[in-house]
């Protein structure tokens, strides 16, 4: 009786945090979706590449066309959450002012909903209390209520992804089980042809998670190798089409080498050189057009490795810059600069305060279960790495900050209990 009152009581808050976050991502939902709505270069801002790859879609010309004019099949992107958009469009029509609504809105509900998994993450390793507070810091936690909410792209599904395959990872800890294995493996494809950056992480959890099985000496390789059999055919296809279309291995996203050449240049002065690829440069747009999208992604590549070589100082520094700008938010005072990025300051004060806090309740954690600590750091170590050698975006960690706000909140509530605990053990 006292159980299931607990549970009802648990479920009730998570209800609750659920709606409150869903609510205040709507509000300001209401402000920003206008943004979504401006004509210029053919209603760009609506999803960019996505927007242009779902009209595309809704056409009948399939996974093609991602920027300003018809270039054919593409490989710029992987295809869920183009045909996610692509059904809004079909229903409610392309670039409208209802599509706008609707995507934003699946976005906010995507974010609200990632406090259910946040809650049974903590709850996990560090208890209700640190559960239910972690849920609730996610549901009022600003980035995960503004980016959703300003930018139509893959990254607020992904994020919920991310979190599911996590808690998945912290049972499957104890767990031989092969369906549970399965599912595991065919969720990771889903994550991976959703936002291919969260696979990153997919080898050091699932590693993580049969090292742990194999110090309990219960079965590990065969369910593994059946969840990696899964992942592979939920991505095989792609991979398929791809080399049926290109005639070349392109697992994912055939980007790359513009990604290696926006942060490797030699252009410094922002995180994200806006004259850097086919968007703003009238150069490389027509470089793109003339030659095709997979052979200006290999010249790209080309010309940011050879870069990189002739510079090996310039890219150790740029590097540097790129791990404190993930971390801290910080890439320049340059007034220059904080004229393009004026809330810069704020951002790096807020950025830096929830990484520290993140750190502090990772030392705790190891300080007070290794095993429960490890999982979040292989996370926080993997997850970043490719952005430290190609460039950083300011909404490119969000994926980790459910992992960030557990962290802090384990930081801030682990702080509390020891200073209760203190004067009682010297009364």
């Amino acid at each position: 009786m006292v159980e299931e009152s607990a549970r009802n009581r648990v479920r009730k808050q998570l209800l609750y945090m659920v709606l409150a976050a869903l609510a205040i991502r709507l509000i300001v939902m209401a402000f920003l979706y206008p943004e979504q709505l401006d004509p210029k270069l053919d209603h760009w801002k609506f999803g960019y590449e996505t927007g242009r790859v779902a009209r595309a879609i809704v056409r009948g010309e399939g996974i093609a066309n991602p920027l300003y004019t018809n270039t054919g099949p593409s490989a710029f992107m992987t295809p869920i959450y183009a045909y996610v958009l692509a059904a809004v469009f079909k229903v409610f029509g392309v670039y409208t002012n209802t599509s706008a609504l609707v995507i934003l809105s699946l976005n906010a509900l995507t974010s609200a909903l990632n406090c259910i998994p946040i809650f049974f993450i903590a709850r996990k390793k560090f208890g209700e209390r640190v559960g239910l507070w972690s849920g609730w810091a996610w549901a009022f936690f600003p980035y995960a209520i503004y980016f959703p909410v300003e930018r139509i792209w893959s990254t607020w599904l992904s994020t919920l992804l991310l979190s599911l395959l996590f808690l998945i990872a912290l049972y499957l800890e104890d767990s031989s089980s092969l369906a549970a294995w399965i599912g595991y493996g065919l969720l990771w494809g889903l994550a991976g042809m959703t936002e291919p950056i969260v696979l990153s992480v997919l080898p050091f959890l699932s590693l993580w998670a049969c090292y742990r099985l194999h110090r309990r000496r219960k079965r590990w390789f065969f369910p593994a190798t059946a969840s990696a059999l899964a992942f592979f055919a939920v991505v095989t296809p792609w991979f398929v089409r791809n080399y049926r279309l290109f005639h070349q291995f392109i697992p994912f996203r055939d980007t790359m080498g513009l990604e290696l050449i926006i942060g490797n240049s030699g252009d410094s002065f922002h995180w994200r050189p806006t004259e850097i690829g086919p968007w703003h440069n009238e150069a490389d747009w027509a470089e793109f057009q003339r030659v095709g999208e997979l052979n200006y992604m290999a010249e790209k590549k080309r010309q940011a490795l050879e870069f990189i070589k002739g510079h090996p100082a310039w890219f150790a520094r740029q590097t540097v810059r790129r791990i404190l700008y993930i971390w801290t938010g910080y890439w320049s005072f340059n007034p220059k600069y904080l004229e393009e990025e004026p809330l810069d300051p704020y951002n790096i004060i807020f950025c830096t305060g929830i990484s520290l806090l993140t750190l502090l309740g990772l030392y705790r954690a190891f300080r007070d279960n290794f095993d429960a600590a490890m999982p979040y750091a292989l996370v926080l170590f993997s997850f970043p790495l490719i952005y430290y050698f190609t460039h950083p975006e300011v909404y490119y960690r969000r994926q980790i900050d459910p992992m960030f706000v557990i962290l802090a909140v384990y930081a801030v509530l682990s702080r509390r209990r020891a200073a209760a605990v203190k004067p009682a053990l010297q009364s």
